[in-house]
């Protein structure tokens, strides 16, 4: 896998969030989760007043989202326009949900950002991860953010290991991509635009764009022959 291909532009279309100007200056796309807390917080200050309503501290969810009484909302978090908070949803802060996403039933998010129309609908957790634009997670998929052994998480990316000098790091999905229900994506996992992520499957490393992981760690191009 080429260099290049940690460019955060290679995985993510920015102009689909509001983090736009913190990710676009990240050297690669982990780099930016260390960022997310004072970002949100300057961003939710700088959002119209007309538009926003500040529903607890720090806490900005737009006019047009609709959030259910039994969801909990802990700041710093931004809920974007037309989006859904299901019922029992936990949003532990450092949170940024883009326009027209859904959080669903039990679900929990912790320092992470949702691009626009990112659907987590049913019983994930997400912590310390980007969801790029339209990227969609089966029922009981999670990120898995901490090495079982407490070490710094590493990418891996074929045979070369790549220090991220970071304690916490879920998973970065690239736009279009598709994770299949109860799959595990283990700390420092990374996803190019458009995979396909079997149901039940176990992801370390690096998966490149347009392919399909299957449940048995196999990894195919994704075309028409091949779905």
């Amino acid at each position: 896998m080429a260099e290049k291909k940690f460019d955060i532009t290679y995985l993510l279309d920015l102009s689909h969030t509001m983090a736009d100007k913190m990710l676009a200056h990240c050297d690669n796309p982990w780099s930016g989760l260390t960022q997310i807390r004072a970002y949100v917080k300057v961003l939710g200050d700088m959002l119209p007043k007309d538009e926003y309503n500040m529903v607890a501290p720090d806490v900005w969810v737009h006019r047009t989202a609709r959030v259910a009484p039994s969801a909990s909302l802990t700041g710093p978090c931004i809920i974007g326009p037309f989006t859904e908070v299901r019922h029992c949803a936990f949003i532990r802060g450092n949170v940024l949900v883009g326009e027209n996403c859904v959080v669903g039933n039990s679900v929990e998010l912790k320092t992470c950002i949702l691009f626009d129309e990112v659907q987590v609908p049913h019983f994930n957790y997400v912590g310390d991860s980007i969801l790029g634009y339209k990227a969609h997670m089966g029922a009981g998929s999670i990120t898995s953010n901490v090495r079982s052994d407490r070490k710094l998480v590493r990418v891996h990316r074929g045979d070369e290991v790549i220090e991220t000098n970071l304690k916490k790091f879920g998973a970065i999905l690239g736009d279009g991509v598709e994770i299949g229900c109860n799959a595990v994506l283990n700390p420092g996992t990374i996803i190019g635009k458009n995979c396909l992520i079997y149901p039940l499957s176990n992801v370390r490393g690096v998966v490149v764009r347009d392919s399909i992981f299957k449940a048995n760690g196999e990894i195919i191009p994704r075309s028409a022959d091949s779905e």
